[in-house]
């Protein structure tokens, strides 16, 4: 059996999430807006970032998911067994669920969406550095069970099954959409609702599964929208043209709290917004460079011109309240006495990349975005005494594909926040270098990978707790990251949309409602 998992840790528990007292009602379609489009919707090959995840949700099921609390929960599973050093993992499926295309969910399904995730080029990185090899990874034991045979110890495993990784498609689909790769447009699982069209940067709408095995699903159907401009999309939910949304945008989330007709769901405890910086290249192959632009990063003005200081600054991935936090780990931004030396030393080592004794940068972030343009016309200000910027904007599935291919110096960047902190070693060891990469800055340090194995064996807070605290004290002295804040995601809805968190598994033990701005859509309901 399973250990009882250990109670989650304050800072990663979700706001309070009430399901609606109305009685559901069967119809209508939900219109959601997205902060972006993506490259497409297939869980074994796309690079899904909030909005591609909040899709996945609609039309996928995933085979574990989190409680409130954040404790791992079975979902299209039914069971999850560790052996004793917490290697390997034996999952067991429900019996009796079935794709939206008539294949059956068993251990073949689950074999083939592994294997496929395992081979592909970006999706892979997420999955190969933890198994010796393909033939070696996964165990077919019967038609419902299946052993994962991990590498390392990892106690917390099912936790990384609540996401990308353990979506599961149908394994006839993912095998045409290998041979046709327009089919990644057109996804196939178990999910509440099932595929009926999409327009790329105008609308993908997914109809109700009528044989969804986890119960009712009460909409007829789901449209989503990807409007990039945060402004654009409140305008759009305020005028009727949306009826929700999920945003980062301090000024829409305001803008929205003023209105009696709409309410909201705020989580802060996920990820971290902050400046990423790419140590494979110069000028942030040297930590002089990635020292100064910290230093010259003006943090205060970012956090209330742009955040209205209703954000929490941070200097680490961990909240004040979390027992990983790190009170010594202090972020010296804001300190542009600090940066001049710094720089004047790099240009006279570096003369090529510099210009006017400042060194030259470029920095990137996704849109078209007023807030992206408001905040990169703030930061090249504060960098401007040591710092020649040029700016680029790209959308956000390009934006990704330049980091992993690390074709950036400094980017705009959100990650981190884990509901299970060791889910976040995918962006951090050594393992996730390669061409393309998922550890952005490709910076390697055995030391900290050791660290971060070490804590993902441990089995109570009080075993992780001083190992995440001295892994914030290392990524904070490599200088890799210019932290600004805890992202404060707020997902809001039009007056008559009900119940978006009564969704529980077969169970009825309650999932969590919000996740880094994805959320699920079985349970919601328009009112009469």
């Amino acid at each position: 059996e399973a250990p009882a998992e250990e109670e989650a840790p304050a800072e990663e528990e979700a706001p309070a999430e009430e399901e609606s007292a109305l009685e559901p009602v069967f119809g209508g379609t939900l219109r959601w807006g997205l902060e972006a489009e993506v490259d497409g919707i297939n869980p074994t090959a796309s690079a899904l970032s909030a909005p591609g995840l909040t899709m996945m949700n609609a039309v996928f099921d995933t085979l574990a998911a989190f409680d409130p609390d954040g404790n791992w929960i079975p979902h299209l599973a039914q069971s999850f067994d560790p052996s004793e050093d917490c290697k390997t993992w034996t999952m067991t499926l429900r019996e009796g669920i079935n794709f939206h295309d008539g294949t059956p969910l068993n251990a073949e399904a689950v074999s083939v969406n592994f294997l496929t995730q395992f081979s592909d080029p970006l999706v892979g990185l997420a999955v190969r550095p933890y198994y010796a090899s393909a033939e070696e990874a996964l165990t077919i034991v019967d038609d419902l069970t299946v052993s994962f045979n991990l590498s390392d110890s990892n106690c917390s495993f099912p936790s990384a099954l609540t996401g990308q990784l353990g979506a599961t498609a149908s394994p006839t689909w993912l095998a045409a959409a290998l041979e046709d790769p327009t089919l990644d447009q057109q996804p196939v699982g178990t999910g509440p609702f099932v595929f009926e069209s999409r327009t790329e940067d105008s609308v993908t709408k997914f109809v109700r599964n009528e044989n969804y095995w986890g119960g009712d699903v009460y909409l007829d159907a789901i449209e989503f929208y990807p409007v990039t401009d945060s402004a654009v999309r409140t305008q759009l939910l305020l005028e009727g043209e949306l009826d929700a949304l999920a945003t980062t945008d301090v000024e829409s989330i305001s803008r929205l709290a003023e209105e009696d007709s709409i309410t909201q769901i705020f989580d802060d405890s996920g990820d971290e917004s902050f400046l990423m910086l790419n140590s494979a290249s110069a000028p942030f192959d040297d930590i002089r460079a990635r020292q100064a632009i910290t230093h010259a990063t003006p943090r205060d003005n970012y956090n209330t011109l742009i955040n209205l200081d209703v954000t929490t600054k941070t200097d680490q991935m961990f909240t004040a309240d979390s027992p990983y936090f790190n009170e010594d780990v202090v972020q010296l931004s804001d300190r542009p006495d600090l940066a001049g030396p710094l720089v004047e030393a790099y240009c006279q080592d570096n003369p090529d990349n510099c210009t006017g004794g400042k060194i030259d940068i470029e920095y990137q972030y996704s849109g078209p975005s007023v807030v992206g343009e408001r905040t990169a016309d703030l930061l090249v200000e504060g960098w401007s005494d040591f710092f020649n910027v040029e700016v680029q904007v790209l959308p956000q599935d390009q934006h990704i594909q330049e980091a992993a291919f690390g074709l950036y110096n400094s980017i705009g960047w959100r990650q981190f926040g884990a509901v299970n902190p060791g889910d976040d070693r995918v962006w951090l060891l050594c393992r996730a270098i390669g061409g393309i990469s998922l550890n952005w800055p490709r910076f390697c340090d055995e030391d900290r990978d050791a660290l971060i194995l070490q804590a993902d064996a441990a089995k109570t807070v009080e075993e992780k707790a001083p190992l995440y605290q001295e892994l914030s004290k290392m990524i904070n002295e490599q200088y890799l990251y210019v932290f600004y804040n805890h992202t404060l995601w707020t997902i809001s809805m039009a007056d008559g949309v009900e119940n978006l968190c009564g969704v529980s598994t077969a169970e009825d033990v309650k999932m969590r409602c919000q996740i880094n701005g994805r959320t699920f859509f079985q349970s919601t309901f328009f009112a009469e």
